[in-house]
């Protein structure tokens, strides 16, 4: 059986749910793009942990609205796809062997970073998803070490994705359209890592705060782009990086999708 790409996929703002654009588009025919996986993966931006990453052996996660201020009609919707703790178990034991203190968690739903992108990828909601936490305050570097503990899952048909966003400095937001125009610093930071991605520069991407133009300014806080990391480590080192899918939402939001084959 042939190994499934990892992905990193920027989710931006929840109305992805709702709101017609490129992105919402893409992702719904991406799922189907693909050989259909076992089970998912998703280490979201949504979830944090202090110290060391959480596994989610919730069965039957619910669905998180940790959102505010949008139409009731994204706080209906759910995403009632089933966990699965065998899987928990396989993924914990990878972590511990590589050194890491795992944070069990029986309770943990799946929140909007997961459950967003995968109701456009598979809408029927009939594969087993399970989250990973990020580690909150870790470097990139660790992350993407937290990723290469989890890829031999890869091996079981599973597929494992990093929900963040390419860009994502809210503060800038003023109430812009979805269309509106791209600003400068949006652009000239999705372009350096595009280039750093495609042409394997690993030293270069995982010291992005310091290289990269306008990095603060696009991430106030890096618990966006962490996950790109984890999708980078799971897929090996050396590996390039293909973008599928590239927009702006907002002017601030980059919603580039990349694959990791």
């Amino acid at each position: 059986m042939n190994r499934l790409p990892t992905l990193f996929i920027s989710h931006g703002s929840p109305m992805l749910a709702l709101q017609d654009s490129p992105a919402r588009r893409f992702l719904e025919e991406l799922g189907a793009s693909m050989p259909r996986p076992a089970a998912i993966v998703v280490a979201s931006a949504h979830w944090e942990t202090a110290g060391s990453p959480a596994v989610s052996f919730a069965e039957q996660p619910q669905t998180i609205h940790d959102f505010g201020g949008f139409p009731a009609a994204l706080f209906d919707m759910q995403y009632p796809a089933h966990g699965s703790p065998d899987l928990g178990a396989q993924a914990s034991a990878l972590l511990k062997g590589t050194g890491y203190a795992v944070q069990r968690n029986t309770t943990r739903g799946l929140d909007h970073g997961a459950w967003v992108p995968l109701k456009l990828m598979y809408p029927e909601a009939d594969i087993p998803v399970l989250q990973v936490s990020l580690v909150r305050g870790a470097s990139p570097s660790e992350h993407e070490r937290l990723g290469a503990a989890l890829a031999p899952l890869r091996d079981e048909n599973t597929l494992i994705i990093g929900s963040g966003s390419l860009t994502h400095n809210l503060y800038e937001f003023r109430g812009q359209d979805v269309d509106a125009s791209v600003q400068s610093w949006v652009s000239g930071f999705s372009t350096w890592m595009h280039d750093m991605l495609q042409d394997k520069q690993r030293d270069a991407l995982l010291d992005y705060r310091q290289r990269a133009p306008f990095a603060e300014r696009n991430h106030p806080t890096e618990e966006h782009l962490l996950p790109l990391f984890v999708a980078m480590g799971a897929a090996g080192e050396g590996v390039a990086a293909e973008r599928l899918h590239s927009s702006v939402e907002y002017g601030i939001l980059a919603m580039d999708v990349y694959s990791f084959a």
